[in-house]
């Protein structure tokens, strides 16, 4: 290996117990599957293209250490928003002293608020809806069906959207997937802005829902693409909880039980980044091992869970991992 960056010089210096350390201890363990010649899909949930974790996860994905992508429809438009819209973001700290008064005059100013970041969702999608309906409407008279992720890659491969760019291409995550041309699902995405769009046109008779490939057609890609990767398993990179790390993680015990491909390899690492906690019925808080009993993760599969929040850890361990 290369001569160690200050970065990760710093974390191992430093993190050396609790949940600095577990930090470390998964960092290592990710490097390991990457050496061991496995794959490794990271989930995004949460806020996280807000929060701009495109300025370390575009490189991890330069860097080919990311091969595949599952995250919420939010993130997979919101990284190109903020891409288009960056200068229009307003933070504001003092969130928690707003009243319902003031919360409702962001909203009439057309920002969203998350925590303490307003996204200017009509002003981000004064730029994007226009190309994106020409995309879709194109497709369907051609007779095409393409993935929510296929149309925003052709959005951004075609050059259309470069007038608008507001921060640097290379701190865009979505912009480095679509130049790798990134295997990725994204469940849910109906409940995103732009699936609440494309529902709308679909309303008024203008798309028809068959132009967007499925969530079923999702998972069945997905299971296509965890088979080729032949018997080493894939590692599970989770961020946040919610349904970007629930719906990739069930394709083992789908192809397993239901495909009855008993050969079909465990998860081969596993590590979550969450501060959900251990609760009656909670999924994003469960330990790891709990995920044994469903056939997800095996008894030597090595698991870690970082109980932190998501917007410091995940940068930190992309760093170590970029040898930063």
């Amino acid at each position: 290996m290369s001569t160690k960056g200050s970065i990760r010089n710093f974390i191992e210096d430093h993190f050396l117990h609790f949940n600095a350390a577990a930090l470390v201890d998964a960092a290592k363990a990710y490097e390991q599957q990457l050496e061991d010649g496995h794959k490794m899909l990271v989930s995004l949930a949460g806020a996280m293209s807000t929060a701009e974790l495109g300025k370390s996860l575009a490189p991890m994905i330069r860097a080919n250490k990311i091969h595949f992508i599952s995250c919420t429809g939010a993130n997979l438009e919101e990284d190109v928003m903020n891409l288009v819209a960056h200068s229009h973001y307003k933070r504001v700290p003092n969130y928690r002293d707003l009243t319902p008064e003031q919360e409702w005059e962001l909203l009439e100013r057309g920002l969203n608020r998350v925590t303490d970041t307003c996204i200017p969702e009509e002003e981000a999608f004064r730029r994007i809806q226009k190309h994106i309906f020409e995309l879709w409407k194109q497709a369907e008279d051609n007779g095409e069906r393409l993935f929510p992720h296929e149309f925003l890659y052709r959005l951004l491969l075609s050059g259309v959207m470069e007038q608008y760019y507001e921060i640097d291409p290379e701190n865009s995550w979505m912009l480095a997937a679509a130049k790798a041309n990134l295997p990725m699902v994204v469940p849910g995405w109906e409940d995103s802005t732009l699936g609440n769009i494309f529902a709308s046109y679909v309303m008024k008779g203008e798309l028809k829902a068959s132009t967007m490939k499925s969530g079923i057609e999702y998972m069945t890609f997905l299971a296509d693409w965890y088979t080729q990767q032949g018997e080493k398993g894939v590692g599970f990179f989770q961020i946040g909880g919610g349904i970007a790390g629930d719906f990739p993680i069930c394709v083992v015990p789908m192809l397993y039980q239901d495909m009855e491909r008993t050969d079909t390899p465990f998860w081969s690492y596993f590590c979550q980044i969450s501060d959900s906690t251990t609760s009656y019925g909670s999924y994003s808080g469960a330990v790891p091992n709990e995920k044994i009993t469903w056939g997800k993760l095996g008894i030597e599969t090595p698991k870690f869970i970082i109980e932190s929040d998501a917007t410091i850890v995940a940068p930190l361990v992309f760093a170590y991992l970029l040898n930063q």
